[in-house]
């Protein structure tokens, strides 16, 4: 554009010199008289450096005429060039008027303020120009008076890839609850996070109810025991409001699940008997809420039900039982430790026996030596030697009836 308006200028600044010339050579040739003498009439700038020579005034009329003519067609270029400019701007304000004028008029009806401009760069920086100012329009028609709801900052928010109108609706829910402080700062930052603003207002404005354990989780209920050792199985549901001040960095419902399912554990095992839970489940409920198990949370936790409350198995028997039978198992691997000490005691006195008969063997054997070298030495006569076999075979004989005398008492006493 800016190098058309260059181009229309010079050619301008030329058509107005080759006019000064031809009307300066006009007046040289023919004066104001028509005649063709030049006696009395100064000579133009632009021949006062060349002689006049004869037929200088036949050319100079051809020349004129050329000139004319070029200055004719000089002036029609320019003004064609002009139109055409003039043309392109109407068409582009028309093409910009078609396109924004709709837009521009329900903003200005509605007091939403964004002027045609602010549009216009909208395009230019690839914004949606029709959701921001549909967005600004929801605002001032619901009376968002917050000082940082501007065209500027919407567009901010939806370059940064945030949701406007989910914002704008956040903003108005807040508004009509009366309960709710939520401002555009805080609504911007929330939907940046990656949370739904929306449905965070709503949970706040209507709470929400979590089961516990959730639905489909693999285990259908909170198992504890008692002080008795009796199971007890409860199904809960908590009732919980979104905290937006605490929605940026708070834990989440999986946070609340686990903080709830531990205090009912610690509840029911603080009980003496399961009986006293069962008489008064709210137990339960009062010893959770009054841990503010919600700390530092994106939810407030407005009450704790109990749904359902079973008993289970007897969880103390059992542990009684399996240890009884560990006990069990230990006495006897002491038993079977003692009895294998008896038996190798048992072995190594076997050992001994068999080691004195060894003895007794080898003494037997020695006796005939013995009694050989009494003979020689004359110690012992054959008279000696017929007694002594005597006393051992009346030795062998006692021997034998007592034997039998024993036999003959165990076969009477068996009959």
């Amino acid at each position: 554009m800016r190098s058309i308006n260059l181009i229309v200028v010079r050619l301008l600044v030329d058509i107005d010199d080759w006019q000064e010339q031809a009307n300066s050579e006009m007046w040289y040739h023919a004066g104001p008289g028509g005649s063709g003498s030049t006696a009395d009439r100064p000579l133009p700038s632009r021949q006062l450096s060349r002689p006049r020579r004869l037929g200088d005034s036949y050319e100079a009329n051809i020349r004129e005429r050329d000139m004319f003519d070029f200055s004719l067609v000089a002036q029609g270029q320019g003004t064609a060039i002009f139109a055409v400019v003039i043309t392109v701007v109407v068409l582009v304000v028309l093409f910009v008027i078609s396109r924004y004028f709709g837009l521009w008029i329900q903003s200005m009806l509605t007091g939403a303020q964004v002027t045609i401009f602010d549009l216009l760069g909208m395009t230019f920086r690839k914004v949606n120009s029709r959701a921001i100012v549909r967005s600004k329009i929801m605002a001032t028609q619901a009376g968002l008076n917050d000082p940082e709801l501007t065209s500027k900052a919407l567009e901010a928010h939806y370059l940064a890839g945030g949701n406007v109108q989910q914002v704008i609706r956040a903003l108005i829910a807040a508004k009509k609850a009366k309960t709710i402080s939520l401002t555009f700062r805080e609504a911007t930052a929330i939907d940046l996070a990656g949370r739904d603003v929306l449905e965070s207002v709503q949970t706040s404005v209507y709470p929400k109810v979590i089961d516990c354990p959730p639905r489909g989780s693999a285990k259908p209920s909170l198992d504890a025991v008692a002080k008795d050792g009796i199971q007890l199985r409860v199904k809960t549901r908590v009732t919980v409001r979104a905290n937006l001040q605490q929605l940026i960095g708070g834990a989440t419902e999986e946070t609340i699940i686990a903080r709830v399912g531990e205090g009912i554990v610690s509840a029911i095992g603080s009980a003496e008997n399961h009986k006293a839970v069962l008489e008064n489940p709210d137990v339960i409920s009062k010893a959770v809420l009054a841990k503010r198990l919600d700390s530092q949370t994106a939810f407030e936790i407005v009450s704790i039900d109990i749904a359902d409350i079973d008993v289970g198995a007897n969880i103390g028997a059992r542990l009684q039982a399996d240890q009884a039978e560990a006990d069990t198992q230990v006495a006897r691997a002491r038993a079977e430790g003692k009895r294998a000490s008896a038996v190798a005691e048992e072995q190594e006195n076997q050992a001994k026996i068999q080691e004195s008969k060894a003895s007794v063997v080898l003494a037997q054997a020695a006796v005939p030596r013995a009694m050989a070298e009494a003979f020689q030495t004359g110690k012992l006569n054959i008279l000696d030697y017929y007694k002594l076999q005597n006393v051992a075979a009346d030795t062998e004989m006692r021997k034998s009836l007592s034997i039998s005398a024993h036999g003959g008492s165990d076969s009477s006493d068996s009959k």
